[in-house]
């Protein structure tokens, strides 16, 4: 029982990662270097993370800057960056990529608060879908004898309180989120 429990409560761990990186990589009108995780450049032959061939750094709460160690690289990070499908546009001085993110308007924080609750509420399905998995198999368990009801019951609680405590961070992380988009 206790592997069951353990092994769904580690799904909606991940479940709860997958999301805090979706909400790290969402383009808020403020420059996050987490945007650019999944863009991977052409260095020498391999496909290598920007984080790996250069440092991101932000000098104001508007700007990226990429500064690669190699500098020969620097026309190949700028090709992966727009053609990463982000929709952004880096600015070569010849040493650093700069990328400057305009402010958002009032209907584009919207539009991300909306994408923000509806990402949250397909977590929130998974998180339901690991918790009814998770039930199935602990009504296998009485059902085959290996348990009695009320070790079904006891379990069945658990499940429900697991459950409700990873919904409940999700909609914290979520309402943060949607706080932060309409204070920028």
């Amino acid at each position: 029982m206790q592997d069951v429990m353990d092994m769904a409560e580690l799904k909606m761990q991940d479940a709860i990662d997958a999301y805090k990186a979706k909400l790290q990589e969402m383009k808020t009108g403020k420059a996050n270097p987490a945007i650019l995780n999944q863009v991977k450049v052409n260095y020498y032959g391999s496909n290598s993370p920007i984080k790996q061939v250069a440092s991101v750094s932000t000098p104001d709460a508007q700007t990226l800057m990429i500064k690669p160690f190699d500098k020969s690289i620097l026309g190949e990070l700028e090709k992966a960056i727009q053609l990463s499908g982000l929709g952004l546009s880096p600015q070569n001085d010849g040493t650093v990529l700069r990328i400057f993110f305009p402010p958002l308007t009032t209907d584009a924080k919207k539009i991300l608060s909306k994408e923000v609750k509806k990402s949250a509420e397909e977590i929130k399905i998974g998180i339901r879908n690991v918790r009814r998995e998770m039930n199935e198999e602990f009504k296998k368990m009485e059902k085959d004898g290996d348990i009695s009801e009320d070790d079904l019951k006891r379990e069945l609680e658990k499940s429900q309180k697991a459950t409700d405590k990873y919904i409940q961070i999700l909609d914290e992380m979520a309402k943060n989120k949607e706080n932060s988009i309409l204070k920028i």
